[in-house]
């Protein structure tokens, strides 16, 4: 996108999501930056919220974010909700977090091309979109196994064993 001279960066906006992978339906909020309290307030938003507030065990798959990273995250998230079970997808992973899938959507529906008036058109943008979203949503129809994982490690081991060993050469100056 071209711009004028006279452009400046209106700032960021963080948005944060859960996704529920039993409905369908994302839970989102914009806040103004990442991290512990805005993470805790989404948590907080998805945990009050049925039947999220009354089941006997809730798992959230998260990635290697630095607002629910490690022991820490999952020590206040159980001491918060004690329903809740904080999940960690292996680090560069997060493909496996179906919030992804969604954040996607996002991306390509919503802030691409992304020609805003300010900040507060960006967050009316995403809440609106997110709304529309959960009126036609449903559950990802989530088709990779098990099995399809460790059939792709085995044809990604034997393409490794295919390959000629390299020879060092020392670097040239």
């Amino acid at each position: 996108m071209r711009v004028e001279h006279e452009y400046q960066r209106g700032g960021a906006l963080a948005y944060l999501a859960a996704w529920d992978v039993r409905r369908g339906k994302v839970f989102g909020r914009c806040e103004p930056t990442t991290g512990i309290a805005p993470f805790a307030a989404l948590a907080e938003q998805v945990m009050t919220t049925e039947p999220h507030a009354s089941a006997r065990r809730v798992f959230w798959i998260v990635d290697n974010g630095s607002s629910h990273r490690g022991r820490a995250s999952i020590d206040r998230m159980a001491a918060a909700w004690p329903t809740a079970t904080l999940v960690h997808t292996p680090v560069h992973a997060s493909w496996l977090n179906q919030i992804e899938i969604y954040f996607s959507i996002v991306q390509r529906k919503v802030v691409t091309p992304n020609d805003f008036y300010d900040l507060a058109d960006v967050e009316d943008r995403l809440m609106a979109f997110q709304d529309h979203y959960n009126l036609i949503a449903r559950p990802f129809n989530w088709q990779y196994t098990k099995k399809d994982l460790n059939e792709l490690l085995e044809r990604l081991a034997a393409q490794d064993t295919a390959l000629p060993p390299t020879t060092a050469r020392p670097p040239t100056n």
